[in-house]
């Protein structure tokens, strides 16, 4: 494919320093996926470019690309920037590792499709101030699927009940009702509160997720659930999540 100039919408998220005065800058778009982006001149002082891929910058790019491999930012148009991610170093590490989650479960310039719009809810409701737990869990639950371990949360993966009392296992990779609890070795012994958000987070399109307000218990132990999900199904281990662990002690 011969390289064309394209326009591209999408979200900076990562930049490194690359030679002596240019940046290497990806870029998350919903059509085009995950762009690396060569950003010449970008550490010159006063350069246009720096300012506008900075963290978290939304906006359109013009770059050269061939669809595969780096491509050149060549300029920009309308770039907006979240600057509440800028002044709250929590914030900034809820929504690093969230980008990062979904930067891991694509291949560059692969079409992102819905979890594109995922990545912007996530960006917008934690600059707006919404929970960033809250709006974290419900990314790594809908993440699974990117990851091919969607779990079954519309009903029990033994015999298909659809109402009642649940828990949740791994090794079934899903939820299972009551009838089957003293069989079922596996499971992570929630509360059915804490399974019932399991469920509403994973299943409900993010347009119908309000502000959900739980208890920090609940928070909590809907947190353990999904790192123990990820860690027993998937093998990943971001150092944004490492940061985001140790933000939490203090």
């Amino acid at each position: 494919m011969a390289r064309e100039l394209k326009e591209v919408q999408g979200i900076i998220f990562k930049r490194q320093k690359y030679k002596e005065a240019d940046l290497l800058a990806k870029i998350m778009t919903k059509e085009d996926g995950i762009i690396t982006l060569i950003v010449k001149g970008a550490l010159r002082p006063k350069s246009q470019l720096s300012a506008a891929t900075l963290n978290f910058s939304m906006g359109t790019y013009v770059i050269y690309t061939n669809g595969h491999g780096l491509s050149n930012l060549r300029t920009y148009k309308e770039v907006k920037q979240f600057d509440g991610l800028y002044r709250d170093l929590t914030k900034n590490a809820y929504t690093s590792f969230i980008f990062d989650l979904i930067d891991h479960a694509f291949v560059e310039y692969q079409p992102l499709g819905k979890y594109y719009d995922l990545a912007v809810f996530a960006l917008k409701k934690i600059d707006a101030g919404v929970d960033n737990e809250m709006i974290t869990q419900i990314v790594q639950m809908k993440m699974l699927s990117a990851f091919g371990v969607e779990p079954e949360l519309r009903h029990c993966v033994i015999c298909g009940k659809e109402k009642g009392t649940f828990d949740y296992s791994i090794k079934l990779g899903g939820i299972i009702c009551s009838d089957h609890f003293a069989v079922v070795n596996s499971r992570l012994h929630l509360m059915p509160k804490q399974t019932a958000v399991l469920r509403t987070i994973g299943l409900l399109p993010i347009n119908r997720l309000g502000n959900i307000e739980l208890n920090a218990e609940t928070k909590k132990a809907t947190r353990k659930a999904i790192d123990r999900i990820y860690r027993e199904t998937i093998d990943l281990n971001l150092k944004t999540k490492k940061f985001l662990d140790e933000i939490k002690l203090f």
